[in-house]
């Protein structure tokens, strides 16, 4: 009789051998050149996270860019800065793009560089000397001068805020050369020269007067301009009812203690506003941000203020889809996960982790799917009660509390293949090390096998990987019934959905990329 241990029957498709090992050491399977790109453009932030640190991601990036063509990577990042939201990523693609001879960095340039954090941020990269240079060359100081030249005066003041490098710095470096006497008169300003005052812009001006003399009207500039000096009650009432959705979010511990709340009617408007559909949408925030700012709200903040913050947290993640057949969830709740979402960096880490944002997107679905199952995972599967009628908040928190041990990726899989559980889509949510279930080298992945066997049962069945971070590197090869994805941001729902209905393949996370025009 032949020995089925060895000559095993597989459904379909041999089962691949493994090519690579993860950075846990454990054998994996490598991403294409263009999904470890793309991966990377949208999870990398060049911090260090729980397996590498930023100088490795930016040696892969930059090893990853010479291998596919200069378009692509122009499309990549376009894609990060505008559907992944991300903002180093993007502008280190473009520093590589400068150096190229293609006319894809122009095109590129304007659709990344769209704000003055932005610009600085690429004019870093580049004096840095990641891209290969310290100067920023002709083509790139181009673009600058470009943007300098069409800004309008109130994103020259945003740009204004942060250093290194200044804008005072970049100004200096580029030279751009002022149109009209306004703005030549606001270049001399900022730079801190003589300057003609009866030229400056009208905002400057006030600005100017209210730094004098703060009895005068509250100046309509970036707050951060303005917190130098001895602002009142009424000053901070005036700066949080006209800031920004963004500013609003991030400020609200500021507000309280500076008495903001105090004033009546304040937290029902700025409550409204928090929870404003169209605002929300505008500002491309990320979920798990709305999460941690709920978490990190003091109890100074206004209940109404607080109960905003969720309504705005279900207005973010109404594009979660409704997934058709037998669902299953799976977020990866290992001690690796306890890492910084975007990394460590000293004076600049988040509080959000890994596995707050895991947890975030699988209450997000299981609101969307009340009748998927949520298998989460460590060593091996972690039974945690979540009532699918619980604000996703709740749902997340319940989620997050049972973290730590090691990573088996191949656990809730095997779980399923046990008990022949009827499965048309498996979503992983992790950070896809998995080593406690770690096969010899050159074999499949215990992932593979587990999947060959749930195959067998529902051989119609689609497996994603959502990869949180920037690894390049896979425990399930991208294969018809098999997606690879990376990125936290509203962007992979709809590649997902696409997925799971049969309207895009495998490929179609690439080929959306691809799609981006320049």
């Amino acid at each position: 009789m032949v020995n089925k241990a060895i000559f095993k029957t597989y459904l379909g498709k041999l089962l691949p051998g493994t090519d690579t090992k993860n950075h846990a050491a454990a054998p994996a399977y490598r991403l294409t050149p263009r999904e470890a790109l793309a991966q990377y453009a949208v999870t990398g932030t060049f911090n260090g996270t729980f397996y590498a640190d930023g100088a490795e991601q930016l040696e892969a990036v930059r090893a990853l860019a010479v291998e596919v063509e200069p378009e692509f990577v122009a499309k990549v990042a376009v894609y990060a800065a505008e559907r992944g939201h991300m903002k180093d990523m993007p502008v280190m693609l473009l520093s590589l793009l400068s150096s190229l001879q293609s006319d894809v960095f122009a095109c590129a340039f304007p659709r990344v560089v769209k704000s003055g954090k932005m610009l600085r941020g690429f004019v870093q990269v580049m004096r840095s000397g990641a891209a290969g240079r310290k100067s920023l060359g002709t083509r790139p100081k181009k673009a600058v001068q470009a943007w300098l030249e069409h800004a309008s005066t109130m994103q020259v003041l945003r740009a204004m805020v942060g250093n290194d490098p200044s804008l005072a710095d970049v100004i200096r470096m580029v030279h751009p050369r002022p149109a009209t006497p306004e703005r030549q008169a606001f270049y001399a300003w900022a730079l801190g020269k003589p300057h003609d005052y009866a030229a400056l812009p009208d905002v400057v001006k006030a600005l100017q007067a209210f730094r004098r003399d703060q009895t005068q009207p509250l100046p309509d500039v970036p707050f951060q301009l303005l917190t130098s000096l001895a602002l009142t009650r009424e000053h901070w009432v005036e700066i949080a009812v006209k800031g920004g959705w963004q500013m609003l979010r991030q400020n609200l511990n500021t507000f309280a203690r500076n008495g903001v709340f105090e004033v009546e009617g304040v937290a029902e408007a700025i409550a409204r506003r928090l929870a404003d559909p169209d605002e929300i949408h505008r500002s491309k925030v990320f979920p798990y941000q709305l999460m941690m700012a709920w978490k990190m709200v003091d109890g100074q903040v206004p209940e109404v203020v607080r109960d905003a913050l969720q309504d705005a947290m279900d207005i973010a993640i109404g594009n979660v889809p409704s997934l058709a057949g037998h669902v299953v969830l799976c977020p990866d709740v290992s001690g690796s996960m306890g890492s910084s979402v975007t990394g460590y960096r000293q004076g600049a880490t988040s509080a959000v982790r890994c596995i707050d944002v895991a947890a975030l997107m699988t209450a997000a679905f299981l609101q969307r799917n009340p009748q998927a199952r949520v298998l989460p995972f460590a060593n091996n599967v972690v039974n945690v009660s979540l009532n699918r009628r619980d604000t996703v908040m709740t749902n997340a928190e319940k989620l997050v509390a049972v973290g730590g041990g090691g990573t088996n990726c191949s656990a809730p899989l095997r779980a399923l293949a046990n008990e022949k559980a009827e499965v048309d889509l498996v979503v992983f949510i992790s950070d896809n090390e998995s080593w406690v279930d770690a096969t010899r080298g050159g074999h499949a992945t215990a992932v593979m096998e587990e999947w060959a066997r749930i195959k067998r049962v529902n051989p119609a069945a689609k497996l994603v990987c959502l990869d949180i971070q920037p690894y390049a590197t896979t425990q399930a090869p991208t294969r018809d019934d098999v997606l690879n994805i990376g990125g936290f941001s509203d962007a992979v729902y709809g590649v997902i959905a696409s997925f799971a209905a049969g309207t895009n393949g495998a490929d179609g996370w690439v080929k959306t990329i691809e799609a981006t025009e320049l």
